[in-house]
């Protein structure tokens, strides 16, 4: 069959590699390639799919159901595979082979188009902070994970060099808050866990073995409050549009800081931190309603 990558994932790539990437041009024998590697049968290509990745839902040789998943370099996806193996299926997707093959991940099919999104929003919160709160363990020794100084600390950066250079007037004060709000979170970090990287209710599926697992980590090292702060906007446009979104904000801040033992102001602080740095990057990319949305948000906290 043809693997042509959904429109998804050609739009979010082309945001992360505007000057152009051979990789999409190759993922079509590249798809092919690792079917025949693995003789697997194809059933369809996930569509719309991820931002990062080509997903394939595919059956093995002896007929079970798996996940074969292609993704860039820029993508991590050594890191997504060494976060997977070191949760082993506890709150996560399950890997199905080692050793593999570089950018290519064979994992447990789940039910792609059931994510915990699907639920009442008050309900849905309840069980994906509850597959969040599996993850967070440990660390692997001598891991090579990025913390989440380190990737703040680039991403801090970029909003610098964003807002100055495009003179977004108010943007730029909400910048200076979440960079200052980062400097001082990093001061006091009460713990290192391993954290998903960019957990929200799209990435937590329907399983069999378990009700939800979490899929598709960008895997870091650092304070749990930090995963904990993308989930808070979750329904953000939901949010917005809502003459209680301020309030309802700051009621979700407190409810999930106290579901998960998190401190709340740490939770505040890094879910402005990431909120106008999502903003920020919108506003780079050239997808303003976007930006206006999470930066309307970030001015609640």
């Amino acid at each position: 069959m043809a693997f042509e990558p959904p429109p998804r994932l050609v739009r979010a790539l082309g945001e992360t590699a505007p000057d152009g990437d051979d990789w999409l041009e190759k993922l079509p024998t590249a798809a092919q390639q690792a079917v025949a590697l693995r003789e697997l049968t194809v059933e369809r290509v996930q569509v719309p799919g991820g931002r990062s990745s080509l997903v394939v839902l595919v059956r093995q040789p002896d007929g079970g159901p798996a996940v074969l998943k292609l993704a860039p370099r820029r993508a991590r996806p050594e890191g997504e595979r060494a976060a997977l193996a070191h949760w082993g299926g506890v709150g996560a997707v399950q890997l199905l082979e080692s050793p593999w093959v570089e950018g290519e991940l064979l994992l447990e099919r789940l039910h792609p188009d059931v994510s915990v999104r699907s639920l009442p929003e008050a309900k849905a919160l309840l069980e994906a902070a509850g597959t969040l709160r599996r993850l967070w363990v440990e660390p692997p020794g001598g891991h090579a994970f990025e913390t989440v100084a380190e990737r703040t600390g680039r991403q801090a950066e970029a909003m610098r060099a964003t807002a100055a250079a495009a003179a977004f007037g108010d943007v730029a004060v909400l910048v200076d808050s979440a960079v200052g709000v980062r400097s001082e979170l990093l001061a006091g970090a009460p713990e290192q866990r391993l954290l998903h990287g960019t957990f929200r209710q799209s990435k937590v599926l329907a399983g069999e073995r378990m009700p939800w697992l979490a899929v598709g980590p960008d895997p870091v090292v650092g304070e749990c409050a930090f995963d904990l702060a993308r989930l808070v906007r979750d329904r953000v446009e939901d949010l917005i549009a809502s003459p209680s979104g301020a309030a309802t904000t700051r009621r979700r801040v407190k409810r999930l800081a106290e579901s998960l033992d998190v401190d709340q102001e740490r939770l505040r602080g890094w879910t402005l931190f990431r909120a106008v740095e999502s903003g920020v990057r919108a506003l780079r990319v050239g997808r303003p309603r976007d930006a206006e949305l999470l930066l309307e948000f970030a001015g609640w906290l």
